[in-house]
């Protein structure tokens, strides 16, 4: 008994020992930040300051004009990016009508015999329902090119609004077929219990669901049942648009989206409309669930998903979201009830997964885009890999920002040396071994090499380290966020995640890294998402604050499993400089691992400072070699798209742009 109170004891010693020195840490960046802040508060209240207002904003002005230009490359490169988004502008009514079939596909989508032809019940739940709201919608069902279709309606509408029901039963007359079944319910129960009133009228062996108040493109059932009899499907999605103004051409937004990813799902319920599933995935009779009302699509997305075998997308708009007042898509804020259940459904979802002591919350993109906190089981050793040449500076200030700005403990640091010349650097090596960081960081030789293989040299530091997880480093990042380790370390210890890796900033805070897409870019082989955007940038549907699955994430700032790392092999020693983070990536998802990327693991990259840039002279046409030898190796791969990056964006561009040149020259009179 006394030794396990002794053990108790220096545990618990160890613990206030640990939770003191987070604090001081805490404190000194609270007394710098605040001694900044009156500096600044200072020199904002000086009289001198507030005169010479009018004179600033002059000099912001010219300012912000010459950074655009030196961002496009020169004035005529402003010209461009203005000209491009007129015409994305244009872009976005090739999505609308014209994209509907014209007479002949029409003829032919009618006349298609599939081997299964099979029935999709949509499920569409009516209260108070407008009637043009009320006839588009019918009339969108009506109008589909693919016929084997069932409308359930159940109405909720109050006595003040008998004429929804006239209106159904119009159509219902209409229809020669009996495909629009009605029913008029005696209590409103709310869209959960009006739409599981739907599902018990519904006779099709799929389900879809329709809000009162949306629109349908003609061909989108054509294109599922292919997708149902070409891919198995069992679940299906598409892009979809919100609108106003009463006409599909008159577009808000369009919501482009990725293939299934489960942790970008569990973040943001991006799938959203329009879902049509296999109904025997309903493992209960309700398809919402009340308790989760407010949030009722997204909890039946994440159970539906749990059971699909055959999730496919369908990178065309073919949902047509309505904006009126009223409307959840003209709203800009989220109700407390409704940020709760999507909580709600999301925590149900992981429980089910086997997740414990997570947390959810809210992020700066919106209320129910969410950021989770997984539990981090135990305390594993992480090896910080960092490969160096030189740069004596560049390495000190990035070993100094991860002792000390991180809250993890247990680390060690593994410095990879390889053709060093200079005093600096071995002094500085020196002062590592011999001074206060002696227990942490180790120097470890790689030789002289008559050519740089960084693949090489990050396997040789992973040989020469004994963490259970590796962590690889460049010598030119700095620690932004304290808690990075734990960030990267909640996903690298999931037995379903691959490589993790954080967000990268230039120093001037503009992204770097945030993510990788496969295929873009000049060489099509892989590029970086939201590259050069600003730092406080939501991103494309808010993709920039949230984690989310990725094709493949940097090697500036990579985490996974040793175990993991060994069992593909480590970093394909083939390519020598270029592309084996990506390689990696790939490697591991072959074997069927996620590769996530998480903004909250946030550091400074000052690019390529320790072996200069890849598009010059000797070294554009080596990463020439390489991408040649990547793309052949990926090709099959390569060919099929990144998955995370739906194919209607650009692959010249990182910033999400419509790929003007696929839609077409038509809409937009040339390129």
């Amino acid at each position: 008994m006394a030794n396990e109170e002794k053990d108790y004891k220096s545990a618990y010693e160890h613990e206030r020992l640990k939770s003191a020195a987070l604090a001081q840490k805490v404190a000194r960046l609270e007394d710098k930040n605040q001694e900044i802040q009156a500096k600044l508060d200072h020199i904002k209240n000086n009289p001198i300051w507030k005169a010479s207002k009018p004179a600033r904003d002059v000099m912001h002005f010219v300012i912000r004009q010459k950074d655009r230009v030196a961002n496009q490359g020169s004035l005529a490169g402003v010209v461009r990016k203005i000209k491009y988004k007129q015409r994305e502008k244009k872009a976005k009514a090739f999505y609308g009508t014209v994209s509907f079939p014209d007479v002949a596909t029409r003829e032919q989508e009618e006349k298609t015999v599939f081997p299964k032809m099979v029935k999709i019940s949509i499920l569409t739940p009516l209260y108070n329902t407008p009637e043009k709201f009320l006839r588009d919608m019918i009339e969108s069902v009506i109008n589909q090119t693919y016929q084997n279709w069932q409308l359930c309606l159940a109405d909720g509408s109050d006595k003040d609004h008998g004429r929804v029901a006239e209106i159904v039963k119009e159509y219902q007359e209409k229809d020669k077929k009996g495909r629009i079944s009605y029913e008029k319910l005696k209590v409103n129960d709310g869209i959960s219990g009006n739409t599981n009133e739907c599902l018990k009228m519904a006779t099709g062996e799929y389900i879809g669901l329709l809000d009162h108040d949306d629109i349908l493109h003609p061909e989108v059932l054509f294109a599922y049942v292919k997708a149902i009899n070409e891919q198995n499907a069992d679940y299906l999605y598409c892009d979809e648009a919100t609108f106003h103004n009463d006409s599909v051409d008159n577009m808000i937004t369009m919501h482009f989206k990725p293939d299934y990813a489960v942790d970008t799902l569990r973040a943001n319920n991006y799938i959203c409309h329009f879902s049509v599933f296999l109904r025997d995935l309903l493992s209960e009779t309700e398809l919402f669930r009340k308790e989760f009302d407010g949030s009722q699509d997204h909890d039946m997305i994440l159970r539906l998903t749990d059971n699909a075998k055959n999730i496919v997308h369908i990178p065309r708009i073919l949902y047509y979201w309505r904006s009126h007042a009223g409307s959840v898509a003209s709203s800009i804020t989220a109700k407390d009830y409704a940020i709760e259940a999507a909580r709600g459904a999301v925590a149900d979802h992981l429980r089910r997964h086997g997740f414990e002591n997570f947390s959810i919350t809210s992020t700066r993109a919106f209320e129910t885009i969410f950021k989770i906190t997984y539990d981090i089981k135990n305390n594993p050793k992480i090896s910080i890999i960092i490969p160096n040449c030189d740069h004596e500076e560049d390495l000190r200030r990035c070993i100094n920002s991860i002792i000390e700005k991180s809250t993890y403990e247990n680390y060690e640091i593994v410095v990879v040396e390889n053709n060093s010349t200079s005093n600096a650097i071995r002094n500085y090596y020196k002062e590592l071994e011999q001074g206060e960081y002696k227990s942490i960081v180790k120097v470890v030789d790689f030789g002289k090499q008559k050519s740089f293989n960084y693949s090489q040299v990050v396997n040789f530091g992973v040989k020469n380290s004994s963490g259970e997880y590796v962590l690889l480093l460049n010598n030119d990042t700095s620690v932004i966020t304290v808690n990075w380790m734990e960030e990267l370390l909640m996903y690298a210890q999931r037995s379903d995640v691959g490589a993790v890796g954080g967000k990268l900033y230039f120093p001037n805070r503009k992204i770097q890294h945030a993510g990788i897409i496969l295929r873009l870019g000049a060489h099509r082989t892989a590029g970086h998402a939201h590259y050069g955007q600003a730092g406080q940038n939501l991103g494309y549907m808010g993709r920039l604050c949230y984690a989310q699955d990725m094709s493949a994430v940097t090697g500036a700032c990579l985490m996974v499993s040793r175990q993991k790392y060994d069992e593909v092999g480590g970093f394909g020693e083939d390519f020598e400089i270029s592309l084996n983070d990506v390689d990696f990536c790939l490697k591991l998802r072959e074997k069927k691992y996620l590769n996530v990327f998480t903004p909250f693991a946030e550091l400074y990259h000052y690019e390529s400072l320790s072996r200069g840039l890849d598009n010059e002279g000797e070294k554009a046409k080596r990463y020439a070699l390489e991408s040649d030898k990547f793309k052949t190796k990926w090709k099959d791969v390569l060919d099929k798209g990144d998955p995370y990056y739906n194919p209607n964006f650009s692959l010249d561009r990182s910033d999400f742009s419509i790929n003007l040149k696929g839609i077409g020259n038509t809409i937009l009179g040339g390129e």
